[in-house]
């Protein structure tokens, strides 16, 4: 029969919220245990910090830490080697193996959840003048240029014989930076031609059309009540 206490903690765990970092940490101590320094050494040497947001290993800490909490990670030992400081060698736990796991069939399974800064961006493109608006988009697109480059060089790097399972997150970011950066120059080539443009003044008009279009379907549903 189970405590209180170990039921209160399965219950965190099974309530825990997932994360891309979380997830690689996860599995990279599947393989065996590690201390951070070594995690970060390996997220960087198998290309995953292409994948994650490991620029600093605070970021690195913290997200063990949490791991530790919920039960999905310990400590297995301490290693102590002059003259390099302590280091913590973790190791996950059966939970850590079932989560990682129920991690991994979720997001690849899931949609939706996600909300870049770009989405939001582009929900308020009004807010800049067309030709603004056009010069940001433009600086995207070489960004995008760059990434799409660089991933091509990635792929086409990789070792010989390398299995594909290995160079499925490469292939997949070739093919959203190739849509996006379609997207985005279709979108420079609107507001160029005029084909996409808007004014204050239009901006305006609409806001006061719609309000209208608001107060008639609020006066018909008081009448259908």
């Amino acid at each position: 029969m189970s405590t209180p206490a170990a039921a209160d903690a399965s219950e965190k765990r099974a309530k825990a919220q997932r994360s891309p970092l979380g997830l690689i940490v996860l599995w990279l101590l599947f393989e065996e245990p590690a201390h951070v320094y070594r995690m970060q050494k390996a997220i960087q040497s198998q290309g995953k910090d292409r994948v994650v947001n490991v620029r600093s290993r605070a970021s690195l800490y913290q997200t063990i830490e949490r791991l530790v909490r919920l039960g999905l990670v310990e400590v297995r030992e301490t290693v102590r080697t002059e003259p390099h400081p302590d280091r913590i060698v973790y190791a996950i736990t059966k939970a850590g193996r079932e989560a990682a796991q129920k991690w991994l069939r979720e997001m690849l399974r899931t949609t939706g959840g996600e909300y870049p800064q770009f989405i939001a961006a582009v929900s308020v493109l009004f807010g800049l003048a067309p030709d603004d608006a056009r010069a940001q988009l433009e600086h995207r697109a070489e960004g995008l240029a760059a990434e799409l480059a660089e991933t091509e060089a990635e792929l086409a790097g990789a070792p010989p014989g390398l299995p594909r399972l290995f160079l499925l997150e490469e292939e997949y970011r070739r093919t959203v930076l190739q849509a996006e950066l379609t997207w985005v120059r279709g979108i420079i080539e609107d507001l160029g031609e005029g084909r996409l443009t808007w004014s204050e003044q239009w901006l305006r008009d609409l806001a006061v059309a719609f309000q209208a279009m608001g107060n008639d379907e609020e006066r018909a549903e008081g009448a259908r009540r």
